[in-house]
C-alpha cells in the first residue's frame, strides 16, 4: 500500500494529504462545537495547546532554550496575538454559528492576508490581486446579509475577526521566517499561546466528567493530526494544488452540520463561499504565478 502510494505524483499525495487535513480540522471544529456546550472555550483552548505541547515536546527540547533566542520579540509577540486571537474567537464562532457559515467566513484568511502583507511588509499588490480582494470582502458580505426581519450575528463578526488574526500570524510568520529557524516558530507557538490562555482558564475552569474529558484531548489529538498531515501535504505538492483543497472544509462542514448538528446553510452562505473561495484561489495563483517569474529556474 506505501509502495503504491509513493508512486503517484507529488501534487496528487499533496492533494490527498490535504483533503485528509481539510477533514480534520473541520472535525475539530465539530468537537470544538459539542465541548463548547459545557465548557468555556479558554478551557477548550488550553486542552488543545496542552496536548500540542506534549506533542511537540521532541522537537522542541534538544534545542531549548536556545531555541527561544531571537532578534525580532516584538513580531513574535505580534504573532502570538494573532494566533491567540484567532483560535479563541474561532472556537467562539464555532460555538454559535453553523458550522459551514463559519467555515466559509474562515476562507477569508487568504484575503486579509493581501491587505496585511501590503501593510506589514511592504508587498505590493496590483490591479488584479486588489480586484480579488475587493470581490472576497463582497463575498463576506454577502454571507453576512440576514433574511429580511433578522439581525447579522454578531458571532458573525466574531468570525471575521478570527480570521483576520489568523491572517496576522501567517504574515508575522512569513515575514520572522526569513531570520528564524523552524524550531524557534514551534517553540513560541507551542509555548506560549498556552501560557497565555492559563490565566483565563483558571477563572472559568469545570472538572469535566469522563466524556468531557475525551472530547477536550480529542480536539488537542485531532488538531495534532490536522497539522502533520498539513505539513506532509506542502512536503509533497506545490503550495497552489494544496492549498486548493483547504476549501472542501465547506463540503465537510456542511454534511457534519447536517447530519449532526441539524444545520442547514442557507442561500446566502453559499452564494458567498463561492466568491470568497474563488477570490481566494485567484490571489493564490497570481501569488505562485509572480514568485514563479521572480525565483531562478
Amino acid at each position: 500500500m506505501q509502495s503504491w502510494f509513493n508512486q503517484l505524483t507529488g501534487n496528487v499525495r499533496g492533494a490527498i494529504f490535504a483533503l485528509m487535513a481539510a477533514a480534520m480540522f473541520t472535525i475539530v471544529s465539530a468537537l470544538v462545537k459539542f465541548a463548547a456546550n459545557d465548557y468555556h472555550v479558554a478551557q477548550i483552548l488550553f486542552f488543545r495547546q496542552s496536548v500540542m505541547l506534549l506533542a511537540m515536546l521532541p522537537m522542541i527540547v534538544p534545542d531549548f532554550p536556545a531555541s527561544l533566542a531571537t532578534k525580532r520579540p516584538v513580531l513574535h509577540l505580534v504573532r502570538l496575538i494573532g494566533a491567540l486571537t484567532a483560535l479563541t474567537l474561532s472556537f467562539t464562532a464555532v460555538a454559535h454559528l453553523p458550522l459551514a457559515t463559519a467555515i466559509s467566513v474562515s476562507f477569508t484568511k487568504t484575503i486579509f492576508v493581501s491587505v496585511l502583507a501590503v501593510i506589514i511588509l511592504g508587498e505590493v499588490v496590483g490591479w488584479r490581486r486588489g480586484m480579488a480582494i475587493i470581490v472576497g470582502f463582497a463575498g463576506m458580505l454577502i454571507i453576512l446579509r440576514p433574511n429580511p426581519g433578522d439581525v447579522v450575528s454578531i458571532y458573525a463578526f466574531v468570525a471575521i475577526l478570527a480570521a483576520a488574526g489568523a491572517a496576522l500570524a501567517v504574515v508575522c510568520v512569513r515575514s520572522l521566517t526569513s531570520t528564524e529557524s523552524a524550531v524557534t516558530l514551534l517553540s513560541y507557538q507551542a509555548m506560549f499561546i498556552g501560557l497565555l490562555v492559563t490565566v483565563p482558564t483558571f477563572y472559568v475552569w469545570k472538572t469535566p466528567d469522563l466524556m468531557g474529558f475525551v472530547i477536550l484531548v480529542a480536539v488537542g489529538v485531532v488538531s495534532v493530526a490536522a497539522q502533520w498531515l498539513g505539513v506532509k501535504s506542502y512536503k509533497a505538492g506545490e503550495v497552489s494544488v494544496v492549498t486548493g483543497m483547504e476549501y472542501t472544509k465547506l463540503i465537510y462542514a456542511t454534511i457534519i452540520g447536517v447530519l449532526i448538528f441539524s444545520e442547514w446553510p442557507d442561500v446566502n452562505t453559499f452564494i458567498g463561499a463561492v466568491i470568497i473561495i474563488s477570490a481566494s484561489a485567484f490571489t493564490i495563483w497570481r501569488e505562485n504565478k509572480i514568485k514563479a517569474k521572480i525565483e531562478p529556474k
